[in-house]
Parts: C-alpha cells; structure tokens; sequence
C-alpha cells in the first residue's frame, strides 16, 4: 500500500462515528461490562486512547518509545490491561478529550510522515499504512464492544476493506503464534462486502479458499465471533485449519469469543 491517505481518511472516519456513540453517554453508560471480561465501556475508550498515544510516540519520537517498551517489558503485569485500567479510571468527560486529542495529533502525524517510514512497535516495525489499518481494525474491534454494550447495531461500511487485508496478511502469523509451520501454498480468499462488492486475494486456481462476507471475515479475525456463529466457509484443511486460529491483532492466541448460535 504505496499511498496511507486512504486508510487513513477511513481511520478517522471510523473513530468519529465510535465518537458520536459514546459522546453523550451518562456515568452509569460509561461504567456497562462489554463483551470483554472486565471492561466496561470506559475501559474500551480509554484503551484506544492508550495505544493512540502510543503509536504517536512511536511515530514522532521512537527513541522514547523504545524506553516506554522496556519499562513496559520490565514491569510485572500485563501493561495494555494497567494502560486501559487507569484510563477507565478519568472522569468520562476528561477520558472523551484524552481519546479525541491523542487520535487526532496521531492522524496528524501520519499524515506527515513518509509512506516509506518505518515505525517501530511491540512486534515488527510497522509501515505508515501499516499503523493506520492497525489503528483503524482497534477502533472498529472495540467499537462493537462498546455497540454491544450500549445495545446498538452498528452497519458495516466498505472501511472494513483495511481489516480484510490484513486479516489477509497475517494468515502466516495465525498458525505461527500457534506455533505451527505457516501452509506454503497461497490462498484463494473470496469475499463480499457490505456494499455487495466483490473482494478477492490470492491465485484463482487455488485449492485452498475461504469465501462468505466480508465483515464475517473481520470478525473473525479480530475475534469479535466465533467461527461457528459466521457464514464462512473453508475448503482444504489447511484453510479450515485458518478459521480456527485466525487473528489479525499482535500477541499471544487471543481467546476469542463463545458461540452463541452456531451457523456452520
């Protein structure tokens, strides 16, 4: 992704439709349990303000960010947790500004910077377009939570095109964080978007291929569903295989979530 522009555009876009959510929210909305065990609404908030903050330190000041990630490192604890507990713990009012001032200066600065540029990160170095499609699959991750909390449906909009590709691009990283070699054949990936277009990656005469909608797809690798309450379908094993581990966030296997009606 030579230009950021537009995921970026769509960055933005998708943090102020999550902002128009919760603006307006009383104490007690701010304080409902989310789908995610232990976090409430500010919580989900208050963690993309962290890591909005984070990645704008990364991108303006990598020297200080690598000091931030050794104390991080060094400290006993999980630090994403610590980070979205004490910004759960601002008045509602001052964690909306936090949230809106970090996200802002954030899109500013990736903006600005070169579409070569690499940024470092708690993982790999990571591209300009590569921060903001990151950011972008956060802010729509734990904006459904806070949807789910809130009791709102959220439609999907084509923005969700970003999370597809990467989804896409950390196939190899789902089965190696399970520590299973990556399949060496590519993939056929088959999808069809919120606006009924058709989204696809990897060769046509691939065997192995998953195809279904496109936000199915988002929300299984963000792991916002679980796999059997999703219309997505799998030949091959080693596709199969992909749908149960898939994840397009950093880290450790994520726990993703229970089933709730099963469609598969």
């Amino acid at each position: 992704m030579a230009d950021p522009t537009p995921v970026i555009t769509d960055l933005c876009a998708e943090s102020d439709e999550l902002d128009l959510l919760v603006a307006e929210l009383s104490a007690e909305q701010w304080a409902l349990a989310t789908p995610a065990p232990g976090w409430t609404v500010a919580h989900q908030i208050a963690h993309l303000a962290w890591t909005d903050h984070s990645s704008l330190l990364a991108v303006t000041d990598p020297k200080a960010f690598a000091r931030e990630v050794e104390k991080a490192l060094a400290a006993p604890g999980d630090f994403v947790d610590e980070g979205a507990e004490e910004g759960a713990a601002k008045p509602p009012g001052r964690l909306l500004a936090y949230w809106r001032a970090g996200r802002e200066d954030l899109a500013e600065a990736l903006r600005a910077a070169p579409s070569t540029a690499r940024f470092p990160w708690y993982g790999p170095p990571m591209s300009t377009a590569s921060m903001a499609t990151a950011r972008l699959m956060e802010t729509w991750a734990h904006g459904l939570d806070v949807a789910d909390a809130l009791g709102v449906t959220r439609p999907p909009s084509d923005r969700i095109r970003h999370i597809v590709r990467l989804g896409v691009r950390t196939r190899d990283f789902s089965f190696g964080v399970h520590g299973t070699t990556p399949p060496f054949e590519e993939f056929r990936v088959e999808l069809t978007s919120p606006s009924g277009e058709a989204w696809a990656y990897g060769p046509e005469d691939a065997s192995q291929r998953v195809t279904g909608p496109a936000l199915d797809f988002c929300l299984l690798v963000t792991q916002r569903a679980h796999r059997d309450d999703l219309a997505l379908d799998a030949t091959g094993p080693d596709a199969d295989r992909w749908l149960d581990i898939a994840q397009a966030f950093a880290g450790p296997p994520g726990s993703g979530r229970p089933p709730k009606k099963g469609i598969r």
